[in-house]
């Protein structure tokens, strides 16, 4: 089975399923310092899965609805808040701890610590909780992307319900846990296999993955992949090839 884990930058991914399908997690394109040119524009997209609801993971929603008009799914007020502000779009809402399969794609919402809210020419809306997400596919390891979060001592019990084999996880600090954080977080989960995300876009964040390579467990360390954005990584039934 062939599918691949694209790291866009920030903290968007891009799944692509054996079938061709993509699913994109929390895209921040157009306005993404960190995504490579040619990738701003996606050329398929068939499902969007949101964390919360800032600028720097929705953004690239009112764009692809125009283009793919792709199932969103997200906590019930998020995409309340996003039909609402867009007014436009094909939503599939959920709340935390809830799961729901989607044309063979199962999503978990799992807690995360931080805020969430949308842009509005009034200020901010109120968008739900922040969240995480588990996402299983047959055949493909599963994967958990923390979302924008703070480690939390309830990551042992996502390990315990869902034991995500993959594990994505911000490490960059200011506005999510830093490097050290992120470390114990992924000792909590014991992942197979881990994607850095959400540093090196603005200078606030950290750089590089250096310090959180250097803060995890040998076992852990060696199952770290920190991919450059757009790099396809070769997603298994038992991690990243």
């Amino acid at each position: 089975m062939s599918a691949t884990i694209s790291w866009l930058g920030h903290s968007t991914i891009r799944l692509v399923l054996a079938d061709n399908r993509v699913v994109l997690i929390d895209p921040f394109l157009a306005d993404n310092p960190s995504c490579p040119d040619n990738l701003k524009k996606p050329t398929r997209c068939d499902m969007v899965l949101l964390t919360h609801g800032h600028f720097d993971h929705v953004s690239g929603v009112s764009d692809l609805v125009d283009l793919f008009n792709p199932t969103i799914v997200g906590n019930f007020e998020l995409c309340a808040a996003m039909e609402k502000t867009l007014g436009k779009g094909k939503y599939s809402p959920m709340n935390t701890g809830g799961t729901q399969t989607v044309d063979g794609v199962r999503v978990s919402l799992t807690p995360a610590l931080h805020s969430s809210s949308i842009d509005t020419p009034q200020g901010p809306m109120y968008a739900g909780m922040p969240n995480g997400i588990v996402v299983e596919v047959d055949g493909l390891a599963s994967l958990y992307h923390a979302g924008d979060t703070d480690v939390f001592c309830e990551m042992e019990f996502i390990r315990k319900r869902y034991a995500p084999k993959i594990c994505i996880l911000c490490v960059g600090g200011y506005f999510t846990m830093d490097a050290q954080a992120a470390a114990m977080a992924a000792d909590m989960l014991q992942p197979v296999s881990i994607i850095p995300i959400h540093y090196k876009t603005f200078p606030v964040l950290a750089q590089s993955v250096d310090e959180f390579k250097n803060s995890l467990p040998e076992h852990l360390a060696s199952g770290m992949v920190a991919p450059e954005p757009g790099q396809e990584l070769d997603w298994t039934a038992t991690g990243l090839a």
